[in-house]
């Protein structure tokens, strides 16, 4: 079938993340959303339906990796079509209606619906135009997936994602390679052609799986606790420990602890310090030493300041969530449920602002704009690092995001 994922009206929910990508293209165990909703939806065909401006992003970036036929903000044609949230988080086998029906959150917010609409389009969805909210008339379905509010849910769905992503590629188990490491429940650990584990390295699959992907290289005496997933050419210094429910982006750089968290690739926190509960976008450079606070003394809620507002996150341990590009100095201290802004720059000595907004340049002297030029140079070296070219889309999505962030910060989003 005709499947199209669309963005929705609360993409700025997951920002800073999404301030600079499709939300669907965030990660959750070892895939995207996006990745997810196809293997579990099958379609014959996709449409992606996303802002305006992130369409150069997804055609240059998201269609090229898609196995079947992909537009991009195309209207609906004489196809019936599953229309499917691009926060909808799948874990089993999609069941068709037979018939046209709709699936909603919170009464109004359509989840899934399976319609025959000739010409509707994206901007139907934006402006919750009356021929959009037409399709809650339709007759409802059972829900078969979840919806994601915030960042957070990923990180807490997180290890049960990987046990999901990662079952389908235990089912057929390969051999293990022999080596100076040691695995404990070994039919749990898949250790990729070209990975390399260091001597006295443990990985501990007594709990979940542990998956290691091409060409992944952990450095001596690292602790690998499963659920876990290395993408590949990540790299894992000596002596790390990973926990259950942490996902590492390709070509990430890790060392000290690091607990049911979600980075990106390429980022680095490759010293000691620890990320707990927390999501890292891509370009990260977490300084030595620097540490995530994932409790409060009181045990209580944790809570997010996004601008002036208190966002409450449902959850007793929350660590941080740190966009894109975003740089820290050794030894920086975030506290829990810390918002850190795309492309921006931590170099005080006392604990960090709970809120930066982005493109901040934070030091002792207090909080400061972080001009665009500086940031793209700086960020042109960070690419050249890793024989990366920062090119014309790569600065494009930077000035969007420079002119989207205070809207979705500083509270005035509608």
């Amino acid at each position: 079938m005709h499947v199209v994922i669309f963005e929705g009206t609360r993409w700025h929910s997951f920002a800073p993340l999404a301030l600079s990508r499709p939300v669907f293209t965030l990660a959750t165990g070892m895939s995207t959303l996006l990745e997810k909703q196809v293997r579990h939806l099958q379609p014959t065909r996709l449409t992606l339906w996303v802002r305006p401006k992130q369409e150069e992003h997804c055609r240059a970036r998201v269609v090229p990796k898609m196995s079947i036929p992909t537009a991009v903000n195309e209207p609906l044609d004489d196809e019936p079509a599953l229309l499917c949230n691009g926060r909808t988080v799948h874990f089993g086998k999609f069941e068709y209606p037979p018939h046209d029906a709709v699936m909603v959150d919170e009464g109004e917010i359509i989840r899934i619906a399976r319609v025959s609409s000739p010409g509707l389009s994206p901007q139907d969805v934006w402006t919750r135009s009356d021929r959009w909210l037409g399709l809650l008339k339709l007759p409802h379905m059972m829900p078969q997936s979840r919806m994601v509010d915030s960042l957070w849910d990923l990180v807490h769905w997180n290890e049960e994602s990987l046990i999901e992503d990662c079952s389908r590629l235990l089912q057929s188990p390969k051999p293990k390679p022999a080596g100076p490491f040691h695995m404990i429940n070994d039919s749990e650990v898949l250790l990729s052609e070209g990975a390399k584990a260091g001597p006295n390295c443990v990985l501990d699959a007594s709990r979940g799986p542990v998956i290691i992907a091409e060409g992944v290289a952990i450095g001596a005496g690292a602790v690998l606790e499963g659920p876990c997933y290395l993408a590949a050419n990540a790299v894992v210094r000596p002596l790390t420990l990973i926990r259950p429910g942490t996902s590492i982006g390709p070509g990430c750089r890790v060392g000290g602890e690091i607990s049911n968290s979600i980075m990106l690739g390429p980022s680095n926190k490759a010293h000691d310090g620890y990320l707990g509960d927390s999501y890292l976008g891509k370009w990260v450079n977490f300084g030595s030493g620097t540490t995530t606070s994932n409790l409060k003394n009181t045990y209580g809620e944790i809570s997010v300041q996004l601008g002036s507002r208190q966002i409450p996150t449902g959850r007793h341990k929350a660590g941080s969530i740190v966009g894109d590009h975003v740089k820290t100095a050794i030894l920086t201290r975030l506290m829990a449920g810390t918002y850190v802004g795309f492309c921006s720059m931590l170099a005080g000595s006392a604990i960090a602002p709970r809120f930066v907004p982005s493109y901040t340049f934070w030091s002792d002297k207090g909080k400061e704009p972080y001009r665009m030029d500086k940031a793209i140079e700086v960020t042109r070296r960070a690419y050249a690092r890793r024989d990366r070219e920062f090119n014309e889309t790569d600065e494009r999505v930077m000035r969007y995001v420079a002119q989207a962030a205070p809207e979705v910060e500083m509270g005035s989003f509608d």
